[in-house]
């Protein structure tokens, strides 16, 4: 056998000095060997307890079987299926777009794991320890040597070596190195390095739909003298630059803002296009992420007007929030005429005991989660107007009675008009302001009312506004009696006006005590009438986009009233059961309006349909506490944005019964007034009413009431 040959070669290699270790090896088998004896002898003693009999304790819950139920087999198939394995596990396939059943579940359970600590003797971790050990090297030669002398070893020694152990137990190769005092090799097998086999996450695959970019071709030849024009524009621009740097005002605020325009100004133009390439970036994302909306906003027509006897709802769309402007009321809503996706928003408080900050916000349809440019105030803004003809100048007036001039193309954050105390402004809150045409000299103008009872015009003169008083409100009788005999002048407080779409000089104002006065540019000192509107204070006045004698008034008695502006009583009076924010004529009909009232609701009237009830209303906020401050409608699209008074604006799209357009008159036969056919949005209808009402009220003192 292979190990007797191998003992008895090791014992021969070790030739006269093995004698000793043999004889010494013998003597501890023999100890050991006599040990076990006693030991035996021992358990021999004891081992009558072990083959008594034992007494079985049957427990006093066991069931009594049978001798048929005992015999009873029961057949149990193992398997390698794991039984606490899940089979029903579901995933989501981006591919199907659906939550698919999972077929493949792991079956393996793990019931012990533990590393070895064995390292192959060949290796260079090994060489580490046994230098750290102090342990010689092994040299391959060596074994290979050892070996060769193994097999050549006599037989005749391996004989003497199993006759001198005298039928003892074989010894292991091993123990003879070990005896001899060598140490032995933490491991000795021949290392073979393993791989598993791991299961592949599977693929997913995301797609996304995005409208094409527009696409333009350009193609110029440039010679020598457009490089020089060029290179010209250049150096004027630096000459420029170098102007206002050296003209600069005293003044710290105009510092600031000179310094940023100046700063921007001086940067790259790399910078400019990699903000411009990040803006379009940003809104491909948000178009992507709010792709739901986007298809019904261009897309969804609510089929379900057909079946609802001419009523509509309002499909709700994109919601504005920034979170800075959380605690502040939307106080002002107004669409840009020239970019119909854009539009601005003031930000203040109503609350006139918690007066403080406010902001200006300009958001686009194309990114509703940040807005496009924010400009922070001290003071609450009340009320904002963009320029119909250049959109980026924009109107403002605030709290403290200042008014302003924001400009888009400024890179401050400051406006670049405003009004202060030697410069004519006003000492109450700046409740509505309105850009009018060009003046004699093409300088840019506005108008604003306040409550200290004055209507200004304001007007853009180089690098300050001038201020003229139009009209001072006063209240209706004589004036009051004061102390010692002095009368006091009795002013009304101004809260919103209007100006005629046709005529220039005409414009209506409300004031707080529920009244509206019609005024004229040309005539300071009286107004040429006054109505008996409303209650409480005239929360807003609107002329028709159409008709020329119509306008339209709200306030917080509740009610919502039309009137012809040549009759001293209202045509129409509507009960909304809730204090009116907002009123809002239709751009695309002369008799679609829109109110917002503090219970949070949106009416919409058509009076061409329902001269009586409001054809749609609808709740657009979430809690019951939130007011609803202003609505405006979108000169192009069917949209309308409502604010309220926490910050929000929500846009809601029209169904198609809340955008329908009046249908045109026909023209009447010859005869008629002029010999000409009378045209109007209300229709014939409506025009009827309007001459039966005027003729009505001329020649009778009953008052109408609708």
């Amino acid at each position: 056998m292979p190990v007797p040959q191998k003992t008895g070669a090791a014992k021969a290699k070790q030739g006269p000095n093995s004698l000793p270790k043999a004889t010494a090896s013998k003597g501890t088998k023999a100890a050991s060997k006599k040990k076990d004896d006693e030991d035996g002898a021992d358990l021999g003693e004891g081992g009558e307890d072990w083959t008594q009999g034992k007494t079985l304790v049957k427990p006093p819950d066991q069931l009594d079987l049978t001798e048929a139920e005992l015999k009873e087999e029961f057949t149990r198939i193992l398997t390698a299926n794991n039984p606490h394995a899940p089979q029903n596990i579901v995933r989501y396939s981006f591919k199907e777009r659906s939550y698919k059943a999972v077929s493949s579940v792991d079956q393996l359970a793990v019931h012990f794991v533990l590393d070895g600590n064995l390292l192959h003797r060949d290796s260079d971790e090994a060489r580490r320890q046994r230098a750290k050990q102090g342990l010689p090297e092994e040299n391959p030669m060596d074994a290979a040597v050892e070996t060769d002398e193994e097999k050549t070893e006599t037989p005749a020694a391996e004989a003497e070596e199993e006759a001198g152990e005298e039928g003892g137990a074989e010894e292991r190769p091993d123990s003879v190195e070990v005896k001899g005092g060598g140490q032995k090799a933490a491991n000795q097998f021949n290392f073979s390095e393993r791989a598993s086999q791991t299961l592949n996450n599977p693929l997913r695959e995301r797609e996304c739909q995005t409208e094409p970019p527009p696409c333009a071709n350009f193609s110029a030849t440039a010679n020598q003298w457009e490089i020089y024009d060029a290179y010209l524009e250049e150096l004027h621009k630096q000459e420029k630059i170098k102007e206002k740097q050296k003209a600069l005002p005293t003044k710290k605020d105009e510092d600031k803002g000179k310094k940023k325009m100046m700063m921007v100004e001086m940067q790259s133009d790399d910078i400019s296009k990699v903000s411009k390439a990040a803006k379009i970036v940003e809104r491909m994302v948000n178009q992507n992420t709010f792709d739901d909306i986007a298809q019904d906003f261009k897309y969804f027509e609510d089929a379900s007007d057909e079946f609802r006897d001419q009523e509509g709802t309002l499909l709700p769309l994109w919601k504005f929030q920034y979170d800075k402007a959380k605690r502040l009321a939307v106080t002002a809503l107004c669409w840009n005429e020239n970019n119909r996706d854009l539009f601005a928003v003031g930000l203040g408080s109503y609350d006139f005991t918690k007066q403080g900050r406010g902001m200006l916000l300009f958001y686009s349809l194309k990114n509703p989660t940040y807005p496009e440019c924010t400009y922070h105030t001290t003071t609450g803004l009340m009320c904002l107007d963009i320029h119909p003809k250049l959109p980026h100048l924009v109107a403002v007036g605030f709290y403290d009675g200042c008014v302003g001039v924001y400009s888009l193309k400024e890179e401050g954050t400051q406006p670049i008009y405003k009004s202060t105390a030697k410069s004519g402004k006003h000492t109450d809150p700046v409740w509505q302001v309105r850009w009018q045409g060009d003046d004699m000299d093409h300088n840019h103008n506005f108008f604003s009312v306040s409550s200290d009872g004055r209507v200004v015009s304001w007007t853009l003169v180089k690098n300050e506004l001038v201020y003229t008083d139009i009209i001072k409100l006063s209240l209706e009788g004589s004036p009051s009696d004061g102390t010692e005999g002095m009368q006091l002048p009795t002013m009304a407080c101004g809260t919103s006006f209007d100006f005629h779409k046709q005529i220039d000089y005409l414009f209506l104002v409300g004031t707080e005590e529920g009244k509206i006065h019609k005024c004229s540019k040309a005539y300071s000192s009286q107004f040429l009438q006054t109505y008996d509107a409303h209650n409480m204070a005239v929360d807003a006045v609107k002329w028709n986009h159409f008709h020329p004698k119509v306008f339209i008034s709200c306030s917080s008695d509740w009610t919502v009233k039309i009137w012809d502006h040549t009759i001293d009583t209202p045509m129409f009076t509507f009960d909304l059961n809730s204090a009116v924010g907002d009123v809002a004529w239709s751009p695309y009909s002369s008799t679609v309006f829109a109110a917002v009232t503090s219970d949070g609701r949106v009416h919409v009237f058509d009076l061409s349909i329902n001269k009586y009830e409001a054809i749609c209303q609808q709740p657009v906020v979430a809690k019951k506490k939130t007011k609803l401050t202003h609505i405006q409608f979108n000169p192009e699209h069917p949209i309308v944005i409502v604010g309220d008074d926490r910050g929000y604006v929500n846009s809601l799209k029209l169904s198609p019964n809340l955008r329908k357009k009046p249908k045109v008159s026909r023209p009447r036969p010859k005869g008629t007034h002029n010999g000409s056919a009378v045209h109007s949005p209300f229709g014939p209808s409506m025009i009827f009413l309007f001459f039966f009402i005027s003729f009505f009220c001329r020649h009778s003192y009953i008052p109408i009431i609708t």
